[in-house]
């Protein structure tokens, strides 16, 4: 029994990689920062927005973890297909901090503004949804839930967004698609499973699949 639980210990999982690239984002900005000696204002609202999303995104691991992420995936797969995905979130640090970038005032104020709004939608409804299911189990169609069936994705959505228009460059726009696209394909899943509750109909016609129904 010991040796099964032991070995359970040691399986990987999808969101080590995850944890690891969170953890190590910081580190990759200042190190970009240090390489290209630029401590310019953009390369520090970007450390600042970044790393605070890091932050509590580990916070969020050791409090009310996502059970999501508990799937054991192999170490190579993991590496490629999940690290390496999320590694292209840092090409929007690499573009602004390599080529000493500045941004117009407007701009990172709105990038500021899109970012807190995207953090607030993905750990309070993270904290809500672990909160309920920790009591029962069934649909969620309260707090944030109650405009769109997918408030976290939501914020997620917007929170990567905030940080790609720092660097101003379309290629940014690459790893938003590919895990946008991600995002919608587990959504629809979702409510395809969730479809067998009775209450789904309504609350369907009452919330957005991402963006929230903010006018009924």
């Amino acid at each position: 029994m010991n040796d099964k639980a032991e070995r359970q210990e040691h399986i990987t999982r999808v969101r080590h990689f995850i944890n690891a690239h969170k953890i190590l984002t910081p580190m990759v900005v200042l190190g970009l920062m240090t390489y290209y000696d630029y401590w310019g204002v953009l390369a520090w609202v970007y450390l600042a927005l970044h790393g605070t999303y890091c932050l509590l995104w580990m916070i969020k691991e050791y409090t009310y973890r996502d059970h999501r992420f508990e799937e054991s995936i192999h170490p190579i797969a993991g590496f490629i297909f999940v690290f390496c995905m999320l590694g292209g979130y840092w090409l929007a640090p690499y573009i602004i901090i390599s080529n000493h970038l500045t941004a117009p005032n407007w701009l990172i104020a709105f990038s500021i503004f899109i970012t807190t709004l995207g953090v607030f939608y993905h750990y309070v409804s993270d904290a809500h949804k672990h909160a309920v299911l920790s009591i029962r189990k069934g649909l969620i169609t309260t707090g944030l839930f109650s405009r769109t069936r997918n408030p976290n994705y939501f914020g997620e959505m917007l929170t990567y967004a905030g940080f790609a228009m720092l660097a101003q460059h379309w290629i940014t726009l690459l790893p938003l698609v590919y895990w946008w696209s991600f995002f919608i394909r587990n959504m629809l899943i979702k409510d395809k499973s969730i479809s067998r509750y009775p209450e789904f109909g309504e609350w369907k016609k009452k919330t957005g699949l991402v963006i929230p129904k903010l006018f009924l």
